[in-house]
């Protein structure tokens, strides 16, 4: 007859177990560097793809988009006003892409240019100028032959240069000071008419080794739609030429209003 132990309810012998203690399975280390790899690359590839929607996006909320810039080329174009259709030929660039080059470059003379599609912020004025039938490399060139000492000096040249001179925004303030209407320099928008010439502290601040301030310049233009009272910008600052309402953002250096 077996043995009847008294043990409490839920009590169980103890098993003794004799080996290895288990371990828990290891997890495999994720890769962190091929992690971030992948990340960049799928960053890289939706910026590239997405900048021009991007760009479209922006364009249509701030009102410059394409249908813009045609009506107020067609509005502007056939206006008796010289500083109107200067205006619309500073706008018709905006349309065209624009790879930024400050490089020299010999070119003819008169009415020379460089490549269409290079360029840099003096070159919206030469060529929006030169769309109105007025040659601003003739007209810098032949006052810098006459006057040549009356032209900033810190270029280092010893003689007028028709490929170069009418390319430096130094240039172009000191001709439109002698042959243009030098207007005020005033933050009050309502001064400002389409086809005036601002010259303007450049965004960087930046001084080549002579240590004048480095420039900026731009056409005034109207706004677009329901900005069209609004002294707005045509300007290449670092990519291609732009219509954009930035006139206040900077440190006016200059303001002229010329028509020949």
């Amino acid at each position: 007859m077996s043995r009847r132990t008294n043990r409490p309810a839920g009590f169980y012998d103890a098993i003794e177990y004799i080996g290895p203690r288990p371990q828990k399975p290891r997890r495999s280390r994720q890769n962190f560097f091929g992690g971030w790899v992948i990340l960049l690359l799928a960053i890289g590839v939706a910026f590239l793809f997405g900048r021009p929607l991007i760009n479209s996006l922006k364009a249509e909320q701030t009102g410059t988009s394409v249908e813009n810039v045609d009506r107020s080329i067609a509005r502007l174009s056939t206006s008796p006003v010289f500083g109107e259709r200067l205006a619309a030929a500073a706008l018709q660039q905006t349309k065209t892409p624009v790879a930024y080059d400050a490089t020299y470059r010999q070119i003819s003379y008169p009415n020379g240019d460089i490549p269409a599609d290079k360029g840099k912020a003096e070159d919206v004025i030469i060529r929006g100028f030169r769309a109105v039938g007025t040659d601003l490399q003739q007209l810098v060139h032949e006052d810098m032959e006459k006057n040549f000492r009356e032209y900033p000096q810190f270029f280092r040249a010893s003689a007028p240069d028709s490929s170069i001179d009418h390319r430096r925004v130094a240039n172009l303030k000191r001709f439109f000071e002698r042959k243009g209407e030098a207007l005020s320099t005033a933050r009050d928008p309502s001064e400002y008419l389409p086809g005036d010439v601002v010259v303007l502290s450049h965004p960087s601040g930046k001084s080549d080794s002579n240590g004048p301030i480095e420039m900026h310049i731009a056409l005034v233009v109207p706004g677009p739609a329901e900005h069209a009272s609004e002294p707005w910008l045509v300007h290449n600052l670092d990519s291609t030429p732009r219509w954009e309402n930035v006139l206040l953002d900077y440190q006016i250096l200059g303001h002229y209003r010329f028509a020949r």
